[in-house]
Formats: C-alpha cells, sequence, structure tokens
C-alpha cells in the first residue's frame, strides 16, 4: 500500500502542475475550456464546464498507475470524457502516449496547432516527479492492487479554476470562493465493499508565492484499511459543540438552511472536496448537502481520510431515516462500487441521497 500511495502522490502532485501550468497560460485559456452537455451535464450548474486541464490530468494519473500497476487498469474512473473538440470542430481523444513528442503532437491538434503550449503540457505530464514523504513511506499495510479501484476528479471546483479569482481573502480559516477551492482527488475503494481505503487531496492553490506572481500547493493523504487507521494531518482537538459550525453550498434549499440555522453557525464555501477539507482541517464540524448533487469522485479522496481520522460520509437521506427510526448510523456510510440501476450518465454515480461529512461521529447524534 506504502507503493501504491506513493505513486498517487506523485501523480497528484503532477496533476497540480499541470493544473497551475494551465492557468499561468491565460492568453491561451479560452481555448482550454468548452461546455458539457448531454448525459455528462451536472444538473446543478446552469454552466458547467470541461477544461483541457481536467481531461489531461485524468489521462495522466490513468496513465502513470496503470505503468505502474497494470492489474488496476479498467479500475480507474473519472469524471470526465476524454473527448475533446478543438476550435476547428475535429474531436480529439486525449491519451498520454508513450512519448513527449507523441503526446505533445496530440495536444496541438486539441491547441489548434498551438505547438508551444501543447509543448509545454507534454513536459508537465512527462516529467519525472517523486514527493518524498516519509510517513507515507513507512506504511506497513499489505493491500492487493487487484482488491481496489480508484475514482478521480481531476479539478474539483472546475468554476472556481476556471473564474481565477485571486484576490479571495480567508475568512475564518478557509476561503468562501476563489483558486484555493479548486483541488485534485484521488480516491481509492474496495472492489467488494466499495469502502474508502486510501485518499489523497492535492490543493494546488494553497498560497502565493512570495513573488505574488505565482502559487504554491499542498496536500494531504490519509489509509483507512483492516485496523490501520493513519493520516498525514495531525488531528484537530474537538471543537465546541455549544454551537456547531456547518458547511453549506450557497445553492442549498432555503427551508434546509432555515432549520439547521436554529442550531448551527451556517458559512459558505464553494467546492465538494474543499467543503469536506475544511472539515478534515477543523474548520467546521459537518458538511451538509441535501440534493444529489455531488458524485462519487468528488467523496471518495476526502472520505478515506476523513475515516483515518475517525470521521466519515453519510448518505444524508439515510441517515436522517436511521435516526429517526433510532438506529445505529454507519450503515448509511457512502460506498463507491456500485453504480445506481436505471439512470443514465455521471448520474449513476451520484450521491443520490446527500452527504453529511464529519471528523467527531458525536456531532452527527446532536438533536
Amino acid at each position: 500500500m506504502a507503493e501504491l500511495l506513493q505513486c498517487l502522490l506523485n501523480v497528484a502532485e503532477k496533476a497540480a502542475n499541470v493544473a497551475r501550468v494551465c492557468r499561468q497560460e491565460a492568453p491561451l485559456f479560452e481555448l482550454l475550456v468548452q461546455e458539457k452537455t448531454g448525459a455528462d451535464k451536472n444538473k446543478k450548474f446552469v454552466q458547467d464546464f470541461k477544461t483541457l486541464a481536467d481531461v489531461v490530468i485524468q489521462e495522466m494519473i490513468r496513465h502513470d498507475v496503470c505503468a505502474k500497476f497494470p492489474e488496476m487498469s479498467g479500475f480507474i474512473h473519472g469524471e470526465e470524457s476524454n473527448k475533446f473538440e478543438n476550435g476547428l470542430g475535429e474531436s480529439v481523444t486525449v491519451s498520454v502516449c508513450a512519448r513527449p513528442e507523441e503526446t505533445t503532437a496530440l495536444l496541438a491538434k486539441v491547441l489548434d496547432g498551438d505547438q508551444t503550449a501543447a509543448s509545454l503540457l507534454a513536459e508537465v505530464i512527462h516529467q519525472e516527479l517523486q514527493v518524498t514523504d516519509g510517513l507515507a513511506e513507512s506504511l506497513k499495510v499489505n493491500i492487493d492492487p487487484c482488491d481496489v479501484g480508484i475514482w478521480i476528479d481531476p479539478i474539483d471546483g472546475t468554476s472556481q479554476y476556471i473564474e481565477g479569482k485571486e484576490e479571495e481573502e480567508p475568512d475564518e480559516g478557509f476561503c468562501a470562493s476563489g483558486l484555493p477551492c479548486a483541488l485534485v482527488l484521488i480516491g481509492v475503494y474496495l472492489r467488494t465493499t466499495g469502502e474508502p481505503v486510501m485518499g489523497v487531496i492535492n490543493q494546488p492553490f494553497n498560497r502565493k508565492e512570495s513573488t505574488g506572481k505565482g502559487w504554491k500547493g499542498m496536500y494531504v493523504w490519509g489509509v483507512s484499511y483492516s485496523g490501520v487507521n493513519v493520516c498525514s494531518l495531525t488531528p484537530r482537538h474537538s471543537r465546541s459543540h455549544d454551537h456547531l459550525s456547518v458547511l453549506l453550498s450557497s445553492s442549498e434549499r432555503r427551508e434546509v438552511k432555515e432549520a439547521l440555522a436554529t442550531a448551527a453557525t451556517l458559512t459558505f464555501a464553494a467546492g465538494a472536496g474543499y467543503k469536506i477539507l475544511c472539515v478534515l482541517q477543523g474548520l467546521a464540524d459537518v458538511y451538509v448537502l441535501s440534493e444529489g448533487s455531488t458524485f462519487k469522485w468528488d467523496s471518495c479522496a476526502p472520505h478515506a481520510i476523513l475515516r483515518a481520522l475517525g470521521g466519515g460520509v453519510c448518505d444524508l437521506k439515510q441517515c436522517v431515516s436511521a435516526r429517526a427510526n433510532g438506529e445505529v448510523q454507519n450503515a448509511s456510510q457512502i460506498t463507491y462500487h456500485q453504480p445506481h440501476s436505471g439512470s443514465n450518465g455521471v448520474e449513476k454515480w451520484a450521491n443520490r441521497g446527500g452527504i453529511l461529512a464529519y471528523l467527531d461521529p458525536s456531532v452527527i447524534q446532536r438533536e
């Protein structure tokens, strides 16, 4: 498992580099965006975009992981289709080739022949990168790659990434919106049970460099498997539960906001992954979403890390029903191995009952 974790840390950092490079090429950025349509469109947003960065990151992670663990081929899933349409209306299937020159030629088709931008991206994709993490390297847990699958969200919070707001100041330790809300999420789950067992979160835009021109990132990882729970985060002391802090989406239903406001302080932030990261960091007690507008790729990685620290991510609808019937909450933990029958497109993998993410299990027992 240490070898798999190290691989994921490396590819997540490469992914962060791709995200930063694409943002820095501002004159070309308009070429990297197209609107999702049909079954791939997230119903939550009027406009839901995919970017070339999304597709490149997803395919790069798939390529690098399969190169090291070929037995995982076919079990590495992502949010994005790897089809991209260039300015000439040509459909290009994006993939990572064996050599940088071949990847450059393929990306140049997407970039309307812009060899400079294509070469820059290919250079980042093919770089040899090694993240040094002593705790990850010392991990002593055995797992067969044949027993697990992976969910990738190449850039969670795509709208924040596209808008690229940099002036947002942290509020109470976190940003309500802006580039810091855009994350790379890689989650590992058991094929048999769907339990999330390993997660890596990379935040490419954690803080501005001293020059003020670029960004530095940070990452968090966690493992929860076979009785072993290890996390790169130091567990925080419990917050005061006299008054709960609940993170919500600004688009949350009015009746939900009103109900929660009677017992909690409500705060709002962008990005499902980022909101769960705030819970992980002890900046909020829970993240609540009443609608089925998040997906397995949004929650798998942070769910695994929460489990490593004793928390979890419940199906909100099932959790509320179990609570009403006086039942234990554990049965409502979200799993990641089976699609919803009778659904098409991305809806097959929606967290349809909403989500309740928490670090301290006692919080969800409160009235």
